[in-house]
């Protein structure tokens, strides 16, 4: 929990204060023991989509997004009943992965409504009283022709990125510092060489070794743990102790006899300078289980060994920050827990306990509580969660795992937020899952706000001041035939629609629009597109618009034009519900078109 002094105790006591708080702090080795059993919360604050520059070195990479970069993998957005959820589950510790580069500027200052949002959540996990892991995570990775790292293990990248990557964690820990023992700092997620080597560095170099580079990525990932711990350190409070946990080359885990440089992560990981009672490391696992669990278990046995060996046997602690089966990630269908879950179960009993006997954390990747039914929240994997907490906590545990299907409910909201829609970037994405949830006959209800007033003319002195909003299918190849329901009237249309001309109203004007995804004058289109969005899920984005909410209801519940119109510079403040405020307090509200934050 926060551990705030009143303003007398901190003119008064202020070092003794912090030095008994700091005196209070549990062990990395206690910390880890204590946490029990974890999950990630994936595909939610770190996920992110480049529209505009892939390159760090130019400026439009940076700070590419919103907060609706939470929900653009799919998941829905994140609230306190699905933390609440997961501790009556039994889960006693959550990872949040956070990727920050899209949110900040090129000097690496993290927008505040950002920071905002990071805190909001980690106070959901601490406030059920579960421990939580925060983190760099997208801001390293593996590079492509659509999107690239700008930390790397390379002693040259390093030296460019030091004094942003500095700054980023001074950030967070100034944010946090008031923190205690439950809220851990991670470094650095998967953190590869500049050849995007998996397993060691320069495994893709010709050959699968190159000394030079694997050199290079070895001391930079030394020095990237080291720049981390020392502006932790430095920034007083509680950070002064807080438990830090650094990650291997990569996250390798050192299991597996196919190569003699796969023990290199481990072997070369230092201790960061100055550390000894609060340092933890982390590596992660994804064994293949798909030839059974047998002939998987001495692969599980040497990574074991492995961490034990380099890292337990020396006095320090090890967390397995993500793990799962090499297919976990394979889609519906694809993955061990559809195929072969027998196998699956025999696998994380076994991985869970050996953990466990080793008082290793570990944290399932994802799953679970996936996509859209987090915003329920229910289990869409509710018998892989109680296996992985009874592997843990005993046969007799009686955990809770509410199983509640999106289809069976008469409502659900599929995305919430305040997006500005253009038709070079801002986009709304619903997930295909939503339509296999339910069948054609479902009515989508859109609430959004017409907002174009004030933005001018374009290059080639076209007005700019205009309203559409239009609607595809997933991969963005066909337009989807749409009908409006206002007072019982239906209108079919081709796939877009401009609320300007429907209603007759200015900029400013909020409506919530009942919909139907099929044109009524030939509605036998109606299942074939249907299908298609089953396949590829719903974008919708257009021009001069803020989206505010996308619901599914099988029967409507507001039609006709709303009341509330917000004229441009009128100093009205809204709420991302669309409500208007008179006294706003904490949260994100909008003015004038604009966001603002009240802490």
């Amino acid at each position: 929990m926060n551990r705030k002094f009143t303003h007398s105790l901190l003119c008064l006591f202020l070092t003794a204060g912090l030095n008994v708080q700091a005196a209070d702090f549990e062990t990395a080795t206690e910390a880890v023991k204590n946490m029990g059993v974890g999950w990630n919360l994936g595909n939610a604050l770190e996920a992110n989509n480049q529209e505009k520059s892939h390159d760090p070195s130019e400026d439009a990479y940076w700070g590419q997004q919103g907060l609706e970069s939470q929900t653009c993998w799919g998941q829905a957005t994140t609230k306190p009943e699905l933390l609440k959820m997961m501790k009556e589950a039994g889960f006693g510790a959550i990872r949040v992965p956070v990727t920050w580069y899209n949110h900040m500027d090129k000097d690496g200052k993290v927008n505040a409504e950002w920071m905002a949002r990071v805190h909001e959540v980690v106070d959901y996990v601490i406030n059920n009283g579960m421990y939580c892991i925060i983190n760099v995570h997208h801001d390293t990775g593996a590079g492509s022709s659509t999107w690239d790292s700008w930390l790397k293990a390379d002693e040259d990248i390093y030296a460019a990125n030091k004094a942003r990557y500095e700054y980023l964690w001074q950030q967070i820990a100034e944010e946090f510092k008031d923190y205690d023992h439950h809220l851990l700092f991670e470094s650095y997620n998967e953190m590869l060489d500049k050849l995007n080597s998996w397993n060691f560095a320069s495994s893709n170099a010709e050959g699968q070794y190159d000394a030079a580079v694997a050199a290079s990525a070895y001391s930079a990932i030394n020095k990237y743990a080291q720049s981390f711990v020392n502006v932790v350190r430095a920034s007083g409070g509680n950070n002064a102790q807080r438990n830090l946990i650094v990650n291997t080359y990569g996250a390798s885990n050192g299991g597996g006899n196919w190569n003699s440089h796969l023990l290199d992560p481990l072997k070369e990981m230092k201790v960061p300078t100055g550390e000894s009672n609060h340092i933890a490391f982390e590596v992660h696992a994804y064994p293949y289980i798909a030839d059974g669990f047998e002939s998987a278990k001495s692969n599980l046995d040497e990574t074991f060994n492995a961490v034990k060996t380099y890292f337990i046997n020396k006095g320090y602690p090890v967390i397995i920050g993500e793990w799962g089966s090499s297919n976990v990630d394979k889609g519906e269908g694809a993955t061990d827990y559809d195929v072969r879950k027998d196998e699956m179960f025999k696998f994380v009993d076994y991985w869970v306990q050996q953990a466990k006997n080793l008082n290793i954390a570990t944290f399932y990747w994802m799953g679970l509580s996936d996509g859209l039914y987090r915003g329920i929240p229910s289990f869409n994997q509710a018998d892989l969660a109680e296996r992985i907490v009874k592997a843990y906590h005993g046969s007799d545990f009686s955990g809770v795992y509410p199983v509640i299907k999106i289809g069976d409910l008469d409502s659900f909201t599929a995305w919430e937020g305040a997006q500005q829609i253009d038709w070079s970037s801002g986009s709304v994405s619903i997930p295909a899952s939503i339509f296999k949830e339910y069948d054609a006959t479902i009515y989508m209800e859109l609430t959004y706000t017409q907002n174009y007033a004030g933005m001018g003319v374009d290059g080639d002195g076209n007005s700019l001041e205009y309203d559409d909003i239009q609607f595809r299918t997933g991969n963005w190849a066909d337009l989807v035939p749409i009908t409006t329901v206002i007072d019982g009237t239906e209108k079919g249309y081709s796939g877009d629609i401009a609320p300007s001309e429907i209603y007759g109203t200015p900029s400013g004007t909020q409506h919530t629009t009942t919909l139907r995804l099929y044109n009524s004058p030939n509605k036998k289109l109606q299942l074939s597109q249907y299908g298609k969005l089953k396949d590829k899920g719903l974008v919708i984005f257009g021009h001069g618009v803020m989206i505010q909410k996308v619901a599914f209801v099988k029967t409507p519940t507001v039609t006709g034009i709303q009341n509330t119109v917000v004229t441009k510079g009128d100093g009205a403040i809204y709420n991302l519900q669309g409500q208007r405020v008179k006294n706003p307090t904490k949260g994100i509200f909008i003015q004038d078109g604009k966001k603002f934050i009240v802490k």
